[in-house]
């Protein structure tokens, strides 16, 4: 094994306004082709007469951005697209999840962060070890997040790993699907405590429909 690339994502703001904020980390190994997967996604999109626009989970539930515009009907279409795509993607993630409730400050928020990584790297260092570089791919959008990020792998990577922050959605396919994940974990925790949004029951319906059918997809690939 040569390279392995990790995509981070995150669903949260360091304003400290939200009542969660996850982080997740996408793992792939570069040995694994993804373009068999890529092709057949991009050709539903193009069967469906649909728009290939980088995958954006919130923007597309609320119909912002890219999405502005769109019909529900069409952004429930390319959400079951991507639905698709994800489940054939050979691919595992971690996500940490952190009450805000119980930092005082982003500062604090970041410290939890750093650790919980490096806990996490350490717990797996002969999978990481196995491979000659460990590249970690981040568009740098939170401070608190990117500041984690460094200061966990430079203590238990070292020079084996490279940060790429410029990394954006549009680009890679993965990044996609960390966004996708970080959705699908926000809100099953939105679920579980009574606070799913009208949005969030129009594109999932139930707790028990979303339980069984797109939280037990994302989370097979739990690592």
């Amino acid at each position: 094994m040569d390279e392995l690339s990790i995509f981070v994502d995150e669903s949260g703001s360091d304003n400290m306004q939200m009542t969660y904020y996850l982080v997740t980390l996408v793992f792939h190994d570069q040995d694994t082709d993804l373009s068999e997967s890529i092709e057949h996604y991009e050709q539903a999109l193009r069967n469906k007469r649909l728009p290939d626009i980088p995958f954006h989970a919130s923007p597309l539930l609320n119909g912002h951005d890219s999405y502005r515009g769109m019909s529900m009907e069409t952004r429930k279409r390319l959400l079951s697209a991507f639905r698709v795509f994800f489940r054939h993607l050979p691919i595992t993630y971690v996500t940490f999840t952190f009450e805000v409730n119980n930092y005082d400050s982003v500062v604090q928020m970041s410290n939890s962060m750093r650790q919980e990584l490096v806990n996490y790297l350490f717990n797996n260092l002969p999978m990481l070890q196995k491979y000659r570089v460990v590249k970690i791919y981040y568009d740098g959008g939170q401070s608190s997040v990117t500041e984690a990020l460094h200061k966990a792998i430079d203590y238990a990577l070292s020079k084996n790993a490279i940060v790429y922050r410029p990394a954006i959605a549009s680009e890679y396919r993965l990044s996609q699907a960390a966004d996708y994940i970080c959705t699908a974990e926000l809100t099953a925790l939105k679920y579980q405590h009574n606070r799913a949004t009208a949005t969030d029951e129009k594109f999932f319906g139930s707790w028990n429909r979303f339980k069984k059918g797109v939280l037990k997809e994302v989370q097979s690939k739990h690592a």
